[in-house]
């Protein structure tokens, strides 16, 4: 069995339970520049229509009683650390997607002992992180993530063995993996609005529609998805990312966010007296396909300004004409504790980082 958990609210949530104050009321993080957008907005702020990734200035005529706090990506990461810890605990093996979302594998075949599991770790995040999360529990990894989004928020739905398909059928076509607004709209033209529909379709069908993955589509219609969980490896490098409440098309509001990631590493590579000549981007699509770029400075650097210009020409070598962004991520390789002098020449390379 296999459960997705995602932290409700992750920093707005954790900003709210270290300050009493802000409890119960509209609040959104974000930075402070003229040009800062929002990194996270609490379940108070989004009935206004605030979101992740909106520029703090629509927020503030949003909701005029929003209140906005700076990011603390130290406290985000002790958060973090702390939940992952509560995911290993009966697990056979934990995939981190973001700092507040995860996939385990649960060491149990036993749909009622998964579930008890997926209860106790909300239960224990509750209690010694004093923050709250959804979970989705499946055989599956898409299925299990489609429950956990429509458990939030601070629920928790199982979807049994067997009733895969059944539980998917009537779903929009867009909740499958694989299917952005662009092919949700060429479907919709060819009036397939529903996971069923897909499921349905013969194979003349699919390959005219999608072409060779076509196939692989219609299992996951059908409820079929093979993935496995596949546990994190650690790296020699200092990244920090963060997953989206809404897929970002603009890309002024990536470049913002790029800052925000930017300013993240650059604090912890000082802190640990660190310093990197390889600088990348991690982008996750709306079909979940995982893109990387990466580029290499000329000496060893923890400057924020030098991380956060060559992030962004990482990201104008992307192409992001076909699909919003999920996930957007910066990471500092090839790290080394020689102090050197600071410099920001590029030299370009093509291999991604994913």
């Amino acid at each position: 069995m296999i459960a997705h958990f995602d932290l409700d609210a992750f920093y707005a949530s954790v900003a709210q339970r270290d300050d009493a104050s802000l409890r119960g009321k509209p609040l959104a993080v974000s930075g402070s520049s003229r040009r800062a957008v929002v990194l996270t907005a609490s379940y108070e702020a989004r009935p206004f229509g605030v979101r992740s990734a909106m520029p703090l200035y629509r927020a503030r005529e949003l909701c005029s009683e929003l209140i906005v706090v700076p990011p603390d990506f130290p406290r985000y990461r002790e958060a973090s650390r702390a939940c992952f810890e509560i995911f290993e605990a009966g697990a056979r093996a934990v995939e981190g997607l973001s700092l507040d979302e995860a996939f385990v594998e649960i060491a149990t075949d036993d749909i009622d002992a998964a579930t008890a599991y997926a209860q106790t770790v909300r239960d224990r995040i509750r209690q010694e992180v004093g923050l709250s999360a959804s979970a989705g529990v499946s055989r599956q990894k898409m299925v299990a993530k489609i429950a956990c989004d429509e458990a939030k928020p601070d629920g928790l739905k199982t979807i049994a063995p067997g009733t895969e398909a059944d539980y998917l059928a009537p779903m929009p076509a867009g909740k499958l993996w694989g299917v952005g607004p662009k092919t949700q709209a060429r479907l919709v033209s060819e009036r397939i609005e529903r996971i069923g529909q897909i499921a349905a379709l013969s194979d003349t069908d699919l390959f005219r529609l999608f072409g060779r993955w076509g196939r692989e589509l219609r299992e996951l219609a059908r409820g079929n998805d093979t993935r496995p969980v596949v546990s994190d490896r650690e790296t020699r490098s200092v990244s920090s990312e963060t997953t989206f409440e809404y897929d970002v098309r603009n890309l002024t509001e990536l470049r913002q966010v790029l800052r925000e990631l930017a300013v993240d590493v650059a604090e912890r590579l000082a802190t640990h007296h660190l310093r990197g000549t390889t600088i990348g981007i991690k982008i996750k699509r709306d079909d979940f396909t995982i893109v990387g770029r990466q580029t290499t400075v000329a000496q060893p650097t923890s400057e924020a300004s030098v991380i956060e210009a060559a992030a962004n020409r990482c990201l104008e070598r992307v192409d992001l004409s076909a699909h919003a962004v999920r996930l957007l991520g910066v990471r500092v390789a090839s790290l080394t504790e020689e102090l050197t002098e600071q410099i920001s020449m590029f030299e370009h390379k093509e291999s991604p980082w994913a």
